[in-house]
């Protein structure tokens, strides 16, 4: 038994004012402190707990009761189970050493000691700033923190939730106290703020926001509507903008001279041909007096295509000529177009283009060439078209009559010319060289037998100065009569009385007929075979001669 109380008692010896309380504790000014001792909480209850501070006995207390100090009465609470002390409201006077002295039952007394260092808190904290009108790369701002109660104090900065640190352009000085930012940029206008902050406290300021002038950057011409053409009378709306602190003034350029335009945005309504250029615009910040010009922008202004109109280099193109056909307008020209049967017309051997497709040239006119020739003309805004139809002269060719060959007496001879010619034929009709009639038909009534023979056509056309022919022969025949049975038996006895002197005559008038009539055909025959490409004169004096001995020999007959 001796030998456990001799442990024990070496035990507590270990123990008492070694680690009971910490070397020291801090606290705020109005604040509570606590004095935790070391020791785990007993149940049974120390003989003796005493705490004092200089030759102040702040509290004792032992099985006669608490007695507290004066001037701590309301401001402490002692924990009897461990022995700490809280000590509330704390004034500057407080700082100091406290001790404490604790008796346990039955061990040696435990005794330890600790210092109150008291700080005033950290308060009103507030930055100033050197210059609050800056212009980027031009200006330096310095920014001074200070507070109350800076007393073994730190300092904070941050740019919004950034903290600021020591750079080639920002500087801390004062302890931390003082930043200095060398040639400010836009992006140092903050916010800014300071954090103080001491052994018990900290606080931080309201942030400060630098006025930081920059620019005008990144000038931009914007056009409403964007179009590559604008027709002549529309409108057209010009903004400007730019990155600028205080807000840019704009000016306006045409073609880089200035012009009475101001403000971000102009309307230019009902514009004109004489408004197309290119346009910028100035930005101009009245703070760093500095200027942006924007890149230009082009605006076109057209006038529509009208007055389309198509002019001929002959108002008489003849087949084997040469003709020129002009198409033009009123207002600018992009592209020109020449369309026939919808199809676009290229150079060929006999087309050619001049002067951007504004003539179409036709080395030598064929007939074949005749159309509708469509004119196209066109610019971004607008189209128009002309028809112009060209008729190409030739003629006449191909003269042909249609017509019967043979009639009888007293019928109606009627004989219809037409020939291949534009424009249409002039047609004369002759027989044995004497006109007839001026038109396409040949009509006679009542066709005797003087009107059997070659009837000629000879087609002209007044603007070529042509002229062919062709021929087409008429045999007019006598006409059979019907006589009754009566008549034809009186009619024999007498034909056979005479048929006998007459027979050899008569039969010579015959022969000599037929014979005439496939002289004159075989004469017309051999004419036509030797000379095709004239087979319609066959009007010639040999004819003629031979005509007339004929016709002599009837009469003797």
């Amino acid at each position: 038994m001796c030998v456990k109380v001799i442990i024990l008692c070496a035990t507590f010896g270990l123990v008492s004012g070694a680690g009971v309380l910490p070397d020291s504790v801090d606290a705020a000014l109005g604040g509570t402190v606590m004095f935790t001792t070391s020791l785990a909480p007993t149940q049974t209850p120390f003989i003796s707990i005493s705490w004092s501070t200089g030759t102040k006995n702040i509290i004792t207390s032992n099985a006669g009761g608490n007695f507290t100090g004066p001037e701590y009465e309301g401001r402490i609470t002692l924990f009897i189970s461990t022995g700490s002390l809280e000590l509330r409201n704390v004034a500057l006077s407080d700082t100091g050493q406290y001790r404490v002295n604790i008796i346990p039952a039955g061990a040696a007394a435990i005794v330890g000691s600790i210092i109150l260092n008291v700080y005033e808190p950290v308060s009103n904290v507030r930055v100033t700033v050197s210059s609050s009108d800056l212009v980027e790369f031009n200006s330096s701002v310095t920014l001074s923190c200070s507070a109350a109660g800076a007393s073994l104090t730190t300092f904070l900065w941050l740019n919004g939730s950034i903290e600021v640190t020591a750079s080639d352009r920002g500087h801390l000085t004062d302890g931390g106290a003082t930043l200095t930012i060398t040639t400010v940029g836009r992006y140092d206008q903050g916010p800014f703020t300071c954090k103080v902050s001491n052994l018990v406290s900290s606080n931080i300021s309201d942030p400060v926001q630098l006025s930081i002038n920059y620019g005008p950057d990144g000038a931009i011409l914007s056009i409403s509507p964007l179009l590559d053409y604008y027709e002549e009378g529309s409108d057209v709306s010009l903004s400007c903008s730019a990155d600028s602190r205080p807000a840019a003034q704009f000016k306006w350029l045409l073609n880089g001279e200035l012009l009475s335009f101001t403000g971000a945005q102009i309307q230019m309504i009902n514009i004109q041909t004489s408004q197309s250029g290119n346009y910028s615009c100035q930005a101009f910040n009245s703070k760093t007096l500095r200027y942006k010009t924007s890149q230009p922008a082009s605006i076109s202004v057209l006038r529509r295509i009208t007055n389309i109109h198509v002019e001929s280099s002959s108002n008489e193109p003849i087949e084997g000529t040469s003709v020129n056909i002009t198409c033009d307008a009123s207002g600018p020209i992009f592209t020109r177009k020449w369309l026939i049967n919808e199809q676009e017309l290229n150079p060929s051997e006999n087309i050619v283009f001049y002067d951007q497709k504004r003539v179409l040239s036709f080395t030598v006119l064929k007939r074949k060439d005749s159309g509708k020739y469509v004119c196209e003309i066109s610019n971004p805004i607008s189209t128009q078209t002309t028809v112009y139809t060209l008729s190409v002269i030739y003629g006449p060719e191909n003269v042909q009559i249609s017509g019967p060959k043979e009639i009888q007496v007293d019928k109606t001879v009627k004989l219809t010319c037409f020939s291949d010619s534009v424009p249409a034929a002039n047609y004369t009709w002759i027989k044995n060289g004497t006109v007839l009639t001026q038109s396409s038909e040949y009509i006679k009534s009542m066709a005797g037998s003087s009107d059997s023979g070659q009837y000629i056509c000879r087609a002209s056309n007044e603007i070529t100065k042509k002229t062919s022919e062709a021929a087409h022969t008429v045999f007019v025949s006598a006409a059979q009569e019907s006589l009754s049975a009566g008549a034809i038996a009186g009619i024999t006895v007498a034909l056979l009385v005479v048929v006998a002197g007459a027979a050899a005559g008569g039969f010579h008038v015959y022969k000599h007929q037929k014979d005439r009539r496939l002289s004159k055909n075989s004469l017309k025959e051999q004419h036509v075979y030797e000379n095709p490409s004239t087979a319609h004169n066959f009007n010639t004096d040999e004819e003629n001669v031979y005509e007339n001995d004929l016709n002599a020999y009837d009469r003797h007959l």
